[in-house]
C-alpha cells in the first residue's frame, strides 16, 4: 500500500490521476477508490460519496480498513483493499497524515509518498478549487500539522513548480517505492 499525504491544494489528485493513467494498462497496480462524506465534484477525485449517516453505518459493519475525520468530513479506505494487497497488487491511496498510524495498523506493508508544495502555491490553488473561504484558507496554511517520522519507506514529491515535472517525479516514486 502506498499512501499519499499532504496538505490539501499540494496537488495529490493531479499526481494521483496522472499515475492512474500511467498505470492503466500496469494489472500490478491499482488505485483506491475511498468512501468520503462530500459530494463528488467530477473534476478531482473519483470517490464514493456518502452522507454522514451512511458512512457511519458502513463504519459500525466493519467496511474500511482504515478511516478518519478531517475539516469536517469523513474519509475510508475500503475494507476490500487488503484482498488486493494479498493477491499481490501495488495500491495507491489519497491519505492523511493524522491518519498514517491507522494505515500502518491496517496494512503489513506500506510506504508513503509526501506531496508538498509552496505555501503561496497552495493558496492560490484553494482559491481556485472554490471550496474554502479566505479565512479557511488562511487557517489551513497556518495550521500546525505534527511531525511525522514514518516506520516505513518514504518519498517526498515537490509540486510546486512544472506539473509535469511533478508528475514524473511522483511516477518514478511509485516505481521505487513498489518495487521489492
Amino acid at each position: 500500500m502506498i499512501v499519499v499525504v499532504g496538505p490539501s491544494g499540494a496537488g495529490k489528485d493531479s499526481l494521483i490521476n496522472a499515475a492512474r493513467d500511467h498505470f492503466r494498462n500496469d494489472p500490478d497496480v491499482g488505485f483506491v477508490r475511498r468512501v468520503i462524506t462530500r459530494a463528488a465534484d467530477g473534476e478531482t477525485e473519483d470517490h464514493r460519496s456518502v452522507s454522514p449517516e451512511d458512512f457511519a453505518a458502513m463504519e459500525h459493519d466493519g467496511r474500511f480498513a482504515v478511516s478518519w475525520q478531517a475539516h469536517g468530513l469523513h474519509y475510508g479506505i475500503p475494507v476490500e483493499t487488503r484482498d488486493e494487497l494479498a493477491a499481490g497488487r501495488t495500491l495507491i491511496a489519497n491519505g492523511s497524515r493524522g491518519a498514517l498510524a491507522g494505515f500502518t495498523d491496517a496494512f503489513a506493508s506500506l510506504a508513503v509518498i509526501e506531496v508538498t508544495a509552496r505555501p503561496d502555491v497552495i493558496a492560490e490553488r484553494l482559491k481556485l478549487r472554490g471550496r474554502e473561504t479566505p479565512d479557511e484558507i488562511e487557517r489551513r496554511l497556518t495550521r500546525v500539522t505534527h511531525d511525522w517520522q514514518p516506520d516505513c519507506k518514504s518519498v517526498a514529491v515537490d509540486n510546486s513548480g512544472a506539473l509535469d515535472d511533478a508528475q514524473r517525479a511522483f511516477i518514478d516514486a511509485i516505481g521505487r517505492l513498489s518495487s521489492p
